[in-house]
This record gives structure tokens, C-alpha cells and sequence, in this order.
């Protein structure tokens, strides 16, 4: 009185267009011509958001739900995703657009005018500043330190074991 399990294939034919896994949802294909879309992350930023359905919901092979309860599923998080997805970059996009735009512009501003020069000033006097603090550590840190190595070079410390 064992548990048999059976192993039943169900298939859905369905063309490659209809069961898409891109960031636009499946319904919006249907009777529209798309161009190539333009590459907007060339240099491959935010490869870490290229997150698809099958990265967020998995059933495993013992527990599966009805083929189309899956596909309707996978439609209904692509929509979601892709809707809010342009509906907060309509909202959010331009503000923090400008926002960034000031920072870098700021950050920019300061790293140019400010940072560089001090940081070149600086690099012209080290020289000059290197004689003289390595003058003043041989005149007075290195013959403390000297001495007092001396002092201390006399000591022996001896570790003997009394069990």
C-alpha cells in the first residue's frame, strides 16, 4: 500500500512572442511593430535588477499549480511590474534627474576649484617640508629612541618552566 505517483506531461503551445520574459508585459505586444530597443545600460550597471518571474516565484516539480493559473500569474507580474515601473519613473524621474544633476555639479565644482588645487599646493611644498621634518626627527626623535634602545638592549628575560 505504497504512494504511486504518476508522472503526467502537460504542454501549452504557445508562440515565442506570447511568453515573454522582458521587462514589458505580455499583453501589450499584440498587434504593435517594436523597433530594437536602444541598449539604456551599456555598461551593465543594473544587472542586478534584471529580475524576471521566474527569479522571484518557482514552484518545484512536486508542487505545481494549473498551467494556466501559472501563466495568468506570470502575466499579472509582468503587467504590475512594467506599470509601476513608468508610473514612478513619471513621477520621480525628472525631480531626481535635477537633484543629481546638482550634487555631481556640485561635487564637480568642488573636486576642480577646491580639491585639486589644495592637493597641488601641497604636493609643491611636500618637498621642501620633507627636508625639514626629516631634519627635525634626527635631531630630536631619533636619538631618544637610540638611547633608549640601548637601555633596553642590556635586558634578558628568561622563561623557565617549574612543573
Amino acid at each position: 500500500m505504497g504512494v504511486e505517483k504518476e508522472n503526467y506531461e502537460t504542454s501549452i503551445i504557445m508562440d515565442a512572442d506570447e511568453f515573454n520574459r522582458s521587462i514589458e508585459p505580455i499583453l501589450s505586444k499584440h498587434g504593435k511593430v517594436y523597433s530594437a530597443v536602444p541598449d539604456r545600460d551599456p555598461n551593465e550597471i543594473n544587472t542586478h535588477l534584471k529580475v524576471g518571474f521566474d527569479d522571484i516565484i518557482a514552484e518545484p516539480s512536486s508542487s505545481r499549480s494549473f498551467d494556466r493559473v501559472w501563466i495568468g500569474s506570470h502575466a499579472v507580474f509582468e503587467l504590475v511590474k512594467y506599470a509601476f515601473y513608468r508610473i514612478l519613473t513619471t513621477v520621480l524621474a525628472v525631480p531626481m534627474a535635477f537633484l543629481l544633476g546638482v550634487v555631481f555639479a556640485v561635487i564637480s565644482c568642488v573636486h576642480i576649484w577646491l580639491l585639486m588645487p589644495l592637493v597641488r599646493c601641497f604636493l609643491v611644498a611636500l618637498p621642501s617640508l620633507q627636508v625639514i621634518w626629516s631634519s627635525l626627527v634626527d635631531m630630536f626623535v631619533s636619538p631618544l629612541y637610540h638611547s633608549m634602545g640601548r637601555c633596553l638592549s642590556s635586558i634578558q628575560v628568561q622563561n623557565t618552566d617549574n612543573t
